[in-house]
């Protein structure tokens, strides 16, 4: 009996064997995504118009205007780059001839900050207006080493809600011969509920401007260490009025941390569609780039990203090399590009050296200018 049964089963085992499907190999389709490698972007070393390359400039911010890209230097720079406004050709990564450093209306020249202005100011970042061609502006950081205001300016500007000297935004026209004349300045001011602290050489480092005279203000870190976007209303009152500008905070998601320094180093209004705008924010110590919607229905995208040097010498060395340390502190989107240049760190710029035909550049703090494609995903 129990041979039979064993028999039975044995059958059954062979029936259900050859009823089941044969077993296919997974095909492409249905195979798992391998993780998608961080992008590299390639480098060029930004020129100077006599052919050199670019010494020194403590890049500090990047814009666009009529399809070239324009950047300015902060106060650790060499002198010639000073009170630059630089005009670059992003085909070539080439610099127009420099012009004159950049002068002074009569109402600046009268203002509580005419000598910080005029002497080493610490400018960083630069937008241009969306709505006239003769207009950028920028803002300081660091005013430390210009010493105390007079009395009378620092009972007026004293409430700065930050740093003992006042934050500065400055309104820059083009003239007609070509050079900068800074017209305009106001003092920035940041409620107290803001927590922002003082901290002189962490303060606003990005900007960008939307149409609607929207101006976003990036902050490298508060009291409890996160980066911060404020924003202030340009119109055509706003430069009428010399006492405090005010910020607000317009709560958007900007990433958050437990320690460690995340810094936003350059900001770029990007609108994708009617009603649409996202800010694009250099992260510079995390080698990302922040996609933060400004209305607030997304949440915040990290792209992380890689950075490449041409090394001067692809004979003996690569075409390109991975560097250590970018810095990007300037963002500007023309068309579906985005254009990132970098500020040479300088206790890290040198762990970039790899091939010996790049040791002039790198112990010169020469700049590079990079580019990538605008992607549609990140604003879904």
């Amino acid at each position: 009996m129990k041979s039979t049964w064993l028999l039975a089963g044995v059958a059954l085992s062979v029936l259900v064997a050859c009823s089941e499907a044969p077993v296919e190999a997974p095909t492409e389709a249905s195979m798992p995504e391998a993780p998608k490698a961080d992008p590299v972007l390639a480098g060029k070393w930004i020129m100077e118009a006599d052919g050199g390359v670019m010494l020194d400039p403590q890049t500090s911010g990047l814009t666009h205007r009529n399809g070239k890209l324009y950047s300015i230097s902060d106060g650790s720079a060499l002198k010639s780059q000073r009170l630059q406004i630089h005009e670059i050709d992003p085909a070539s990564a080439t610099l127009s001839p420099k012009v004159d450093a950049m002068s002074m209306a009569g109402r600046v020249r009268r203002s509580c900050f005419a000598q910080y202005l005029s002497d080493e100011p610490d400018l960083e970042a630069l937008v241009a207006d969306p709505n006239d061609d003769n207009v950028f502006y920028t803002v300081t950081e660091d005013a430390t080493r210009t010493g105390a205001l007079s009395d009378n300016c620092q009972k007026r500007f004293e409430n700065t809600g930050s740093t003992d000297y006042p934050t500065l935004l400055v309104r820059v026209e083009a003239t007609s011969e070509g050079r900068y004349r800074m017209t305009h300045v106001r003092p920035l001011q940041f409620p107290l509920e803001f927590a922002v602290g003082d901290f002189p050489n962490d303060g606003i480092e990005g900007m960008a401007l939307s149409q609607d005279g929207t101006l976003y203000l990036g902050l490298e870190r508060d009291n409890a260490g996160n980066p911060r976007i404020f924003t202030v209303q340009l119109n055509d009152e706003f430069w009428q009025q010399t006492d405090f500008a005010v910020v607000a905070d317009p709560a958007l998601a900007v990433p958050t941390f437990d320690s460690g320094r995340h810094p936003i180093n350059g900001l770029e209004y990007y609108s994708p569609a009617e009603g649409k705008g996202f800010l694009l924010a250099a992260a510079r110590n995390d080698n990302e780039l922040w996609v933060i919607d400004t209305t607030g229905a997304l949440p915040t995208k990290k792209i992380s990203l890689q950075f490449s040097a041409p090394s001067g010498d692809p004979v003996n060395c690569a075409e390109q090399e991975i560097m250590d340390n970018a810095s990007i502190e300037g963002l500007a989107v023309i068309g579906d590009t985005l254009w990132l240049v970098n500020d040479p760190w300088k206790v890290n710029y040198m762990k970039n050296l790899q091939c010996e035909a790049n040791r002039a550049r790198y112990e010169g703090m020469a700049p590079l200018l990079f580019n990538m494609p605008i992607d549609d995903a990140w604003f879904k």
